[in-house]
């Protein structure tokens, strides 16, 4: 928490220090949770996300004991404003927002339905707070592979895609639409990224006189 920021460093983050003068930073070592967990504050508190960004390599390869893979920033008007905001996030990340690891061995991903979007992800999908949004992330050829599946599945359009590489070479997009399309849709999604672990040649056909 800086319950007052200095007004030089609020606005080198792109805020105004005269509506935002109270700052509360997140470091998380998943960087896509982190960002649904901000947008989960804006839900709870009188807070704008400010500033969240993703760093390269990821988590295992972090610049600091706290750094993880993301640095998220909350503003407010005053510092309880900003702690009310912080606990939401720190609570959304414990109970359920969070990377999904198969049990016998595979990528971790993160197949995320938020049945209602705060302030900042619907701003940057382009719909109105309160929408639902599938949120899907997964690595590259298996985010590709479970992105097509998630679009054939049900009524639902891409609202943003995220291709690879991003900062931490993964993947994915958000999708919009009806709450139980996306969560076909999410379904879709995970079946296939743990279709591609599970058998990541069965797709292949070759003729049996090729030779290389």
């Amino acid at each position: 928490m800086l319950p007052a920021g200095d007004p030089a460093l609020i606005r080198g983050l792109g805020a105004d220090p005269d509506r935002f003068p109270s700052l509360g930073l997140m470091t998380c070592d998943q960087d896509d949770s982190l960002y649904a967990a901000l947008d989960h504050a804006t839900k709870f508190a009188d807070v704008e996300v400010v500033f969240a960004k993703s760093f390269y390599a990821g988590a295992a390869h972090a610049s600091g004991p706290y750094s993880g893979e993301i640095l998220g920033i909350l503003a407010g008007a005053e510092p309880d404003s900003v702690s009310i905001g912080l606990h939401a996030a720190i609570t959304a990340l414990e109970q359920d927002i969070c990377f999904y690891e198969p049990e016998g061995g595979g990528p971790a991903f993160f197949p995320h339905v938020i049945a209602e979007t705060g302030r900042y992800l619907s701003a940057q999908a382009g719909i109105a707070p309160g929408e639902p949004l599938a949120y899907l992330i997964a690595p590259p050829m298996e985010a590709a592979i479970g992105i097509d599946a998630a679009l054939k599945a049900a009524d639902v359009r891409m609202v943003r895609c995220l291709p690879p590489p991003t900062e931490t070479n993964y993947a994915g997009a958000w999708l919009a639409g009806d709450l139980h399309a996306l969560q076909a849709a999410a379904r879709a999604f995970a079946e296939a990224v743990l279709d591609v672990a599970a058998r990541p040649t069965a797709g292949l056909r070759l003729s049996s006189e090729r030779r290389w």
